[in-house]
């Protein structure tokens, strides 16, 4: 493979419905002896305009703030296919409003307390189930991103062998925030992107450029750039920079399975930076790597 400057380092954070209002915002930038730079931040409002630019050619790697796999138990539990790919055009051929019928079904027939299954690393991430639809939708977000992942050739490391020059990996910025601030830093609802939220945005920028990051290389911008993300009170411009970092770290340990764990479920797969619970594997910074 080209050395990491050859490569491109994406962070996309995603929405099931991209439009003017709430678009696909896309960081971009490049590993450098001194950390990450971020180079550029788009905004994509439409599936045509993604669906270009997942096709771009390599070499490049991504984070995509989208859940990659469903639960084993809960595809079991329906009858689902347990190969990764057939799963995901199965989902994509129930269409929209069957999917979200049979996981509201699956959901209302499960005990109360257990009404989500969950995925191995959704306990460690403390992330969502794939299977919830509202508040937020993940569940679409897998149904809207993964297929396309695969209708753009894109390999996923542990779950599916494409282009070896474009290379897809789970991201989630929220895990990453936590560890710097534990609160809310962000909010779509207008009324309630209070200069509290703002502040906490500014803790984490801060904490990602300087010698602190959590991991182990620190963020480099334009102070326009940097600003912005600051600025954004939805949060999706930190969103998309912290899941290019995430990206930036599975690059530092590409001779390591990318810093996955070696035995994922090849049907849920795996968050990038997130630990195997019980684990200590360090995330800290790597040696001959800034």
């Amino acid at each position: 493979m080209p050395g990491p400057r050859h490569w491109r380092i994406f962070g996309v954070d995603f929405t099931s419905r991209p439009r003017a209002r709430k678009p696909i915002t896309i960081a971009a930038g490049q590993i450098q002896a001194h950390g990450f730079t971020l180079e550029k931040i788009e905004e994509l409002r439409d599936w045509e305009s993604y669906e270009t630019w997942l096709r771009q050619p390599g070499p490049w790697l991504a984070g995509f703030d989208f859940p990659f796999g469903l639960p084993r138990e809960a595809v079991a539990d329906l009858g689902w296919p347990q190969n990764w790919k057939t799963l995901v055009l199965h989902c994509r051929s129930l269409g929209r409003e069957q999917f979200c019928e049979t996981l509201n079904r699956y959901r209302e027939g499960r005990p109360p307390g257990k009404r989500y299954a969950h995925r191995a690393v959704d306990i460690p991430a403390k992330s969502h189930s794939p299977l919830k639809l509202v508040n937020p939708p993940v569940g679409l977000m897998f149904l809207e991103g993964v297929p396309r992942l695969l209708d753009a050739g894109i390999s996923v490391p542990g779950l599916f062998e494409g282009d070896p020059g474009r290379l897809a990996f789970e991201a989630y910025p929220g895990f990453t925030a936590r560890r710097i601030f534990r609160g809310s830093y962000k909010n779509d609802s207008v009324a309630k992107q209070t200069p509290a939220r703002r502040r906490a945005r500014k803790l984490i920028v801060d904490c990602l450029a300087s010698a602190e990051s959590p991991f182990g290389f620190h963020l480099n911008g334009s102070r326009s750039l940097l600003a912005s993300l600051v600025r954004d009170a939805t949060g999706d411009r930190l969103d998309a920079v912290i899941c290019a970092m995430q990206a930036a770290w599975a690059w530092q340990r590409q001779e390591e399975n990318y810093g996955l764990p070696r035995n994922i479920d090849p049907l849920e797969g795996w968050i990038l930076v997130v630990p195997e619970a019980g684990s200590d594997r360090p995330q800290g910074p790597k040696k001959g790597h800034p």
